[in-house]
């Protein structure tokens, strides 16, 4: 069953207008109610508009509000999460230990519900298709990327991570027909990778986004849009912690379903890899 309705919801919350954000956090506060309602109705609950109702639909990126209520419904049949806990003083290694996993395995959760498979499914045709892909992101974003690069690379895929803008730039201007631009971005505004995305738009260069859900500058810049969940990160957890591992995560989803794709060629090259790696670790 879909899933995802709240999670979506939160994650779009600081950017909605006042009117869709009364009706998000009625959605919120009484999330029962909506599943037997109509959007008039729900409008009327949270003083707004049957309108506003369906404007919080397209915000939230669900295809209507049958869609929504599906999946608040699905959410409601699921276990209570414990949401993201942050460390106190003095804590226990064995407590710490406990936090982080459970910290990182409700990222991944709440990044697995809100995935857009027809988005999806167009990111991994065209970087399938692509000559190659030039991933960029700065921070810990670039880490992100040159992981993305090593994954292409052991399949045979061109691909660059450079963090230099100016280096890529250069790339973008000498770009092949059939290159892909990867812009990695959590909070979807990096000023380095909007400029990097919006010279891939002038230069005709399909692009690709890696943001946290929800709209922002570098997604919009983008022809593809990818999203990770935006977790609401207690002090020491926002130096892009669950962030890094949800991206991580999108990666690793692209990579596999690239492979799927072409399962033979995949295990050609990889097995070709791994018997280079071999060849330097036992050459003396």
């Amino acid at each position: 069953m879909a899933t995802g309705g709240l999670n979506m919801i939160k994650n779009v919350m600081p950017s909605l207008p006042e009117s869709e954000r009364k009706i998000a956090h009625y959605i919120l506060e009484h999330p029962q109610v909506i599943v037997n309602c109509t959007a008039g109705e729900l409008g009327a609950y949270a003083n707004a508009s049957s309108a506003a109702v369906i404007r919080l639909c397209k915000s939230i990126g669900v295809k209507g509000f049958q869609e929504l209520k599906v999946r608040v419904a699905g959410d409601l049949t699921k276990p209570i999460e414990q949401g993201y806990r942050d460390i106190e003083p003095n804590e226990t290694i064995q407590s710490i230990v406990q936090k982080t996993t459970s910290n990182s395995i409700q990222g991944l959760s709440d990044t697995s519900e809100i995935i857009n498979y027809e988005e999806l499914e167009c990111a991994v045709t065209a970087l399938l298709k692509a000559k190659n892909v030039h991933f960029f992101g700065i921070g810990a974003s670039h880490i992100i990327a040159m992981d993305a690069q090593q994954k292409f690379l052991r399949i045979n895929k061109g691909s660059t991570a450079f963090s230099d803008a100016h280096l890529v730039a250069s790339l973008i201007a000498n770009a092949d027909p059939d290159d892909v631009v990867f812009g990695i971005s959590f909070s979807g505004e990096t000023p380095e990778v909007t400029k990097v995305l919006s010279l891939a738009k002038e230069s005709d260069v399909k692009t690709i986004s890696l943001t946290k859900y929800g709209q922002s500058t570098v997604s919009a810049l983008a022809d593809i849009q990818l999203f990770t969940s935006y977790s609401y990160e207690a002090p020491f957890r926002s130096a892009a912690t669950s962030s890094r591992l949800a991206q991580l995560y999108m990666i690793d989803i692209l990579f596999l379903c690239m492979a799927a794709k072409q399962y033979d060629e995949t295990v050609h090259y990889i097995d070709k890899t791994r018997e280079a790696i071999k060849f330097l670790k036992n050459s003396k």
